[in-house]
């Protein structure tokens, strides 16, 4: 897969290409990264890429002509979907990533300032996309985000692909809790079932946390899922004993 990122702070993505699965994803061929800097495009020689905006009002806007000519550059290396970073846009979902990660090619835009101008995203914008409802001071904090994301779901880039499917959100649903050696830590003991090697066991005691931390922590999650007769049985005993458990404690 192909990545290009358009951005006035290209040295940001350093850690992208340096650090973590982006950089094996690279080594292996995985993934192609591409940085395109607005300031190259523009045409004064202070390399200016913003100005005051029509209207009036506080702070400054990233100039139409410069970030198309980026943009337009960028798709000629690879003609990809154009996603604009953006806390107006859709927020971003594990579904969303395995749809982006699975295409040939995409083009990533970062704003900064108070955003970029209208016509952009009119004209060269095919998607915006929100990692949430916060602001922060531009996008290639939350590019860095969406590309790790989708390392993670490239063929060949985890040493292990049952990962994929077994974290958090890829089936719908919250991770369950995990533990290692030691078997004991400050009197805190990890689960029996996860002990005997009994592999059904392990199996129904980690898809019950998963229902019962999904219920606890994000009950919206649930609203809309379809739950098999064995998914609602153990969500069941989860309620039951995490009810006993409250109980025991308040006494």
């Amino acid at each position: 897969m192909r990545i290009d990122v358009v951005t006035i702070f290209p040295q940001m993505f350093k850690a992208v290409e340096d650090c973590g699965m982006s950089r094996v994803a690279i080594e292996r061929g995985h993934l192609e990264l591409g940085l395109w800097d607005p300031r190259d495009y523009a045409e004064d020689n202070y390399r200016r890429i913003d100005d005051r905006p029509y209207g009036g009002g506080p702070g400054m806007v990233m100039q139409a002509p410069q970030l198309s000519r980026a943009l337009r550059a960028a798709k000629l290396e690879a003609d990809g979907k154009v996603v604009y970073l953006s806390p107006q846009g859709q927020t971003l979902t594990q579904e969303k990533v395995r749809e982006l990660a699975g295409g040939p090619a995409l083009v990533l835009l970062t704003g900064r300032y108070e955003g970029i101008d209208q016509r952009v995203l009119d004209a060269e914008v095919d998607e915006e996309i929100s990692i949430g409802d916060y602001v922060v001071a531009g996008g290639e904090l939350p590019a860095m985000v969406l590309i790790e994301a989708m390392v993670r779901c490239l063929p060949g880039v985890l040493g292990n692909n049952e990962s994929i499917d077994a974290e958090s959100f890829s089936n719908g649903l919250l991770d369950w809790p995990h533990y290692t050696r030691p078997e004991e830590f400050e009197g805190r003991s990890v689960p029996s079932e996860l002990l005997g090697g009994n592999h059904d066991k392990i199996r129904r005691w980690r898809l019950k946390q998963a229902l019962g931390q999904t219920w606890l922590r994000r009950p919206d999650l649930l609203k809309d899922k379809y739950l098999s007769d064995e998914e609602v049985s153990l969500l069941r005993e989860f309620k039951i004993q995490t009810s006993e458990q409250g109980q025991e404690s308040s006494q």
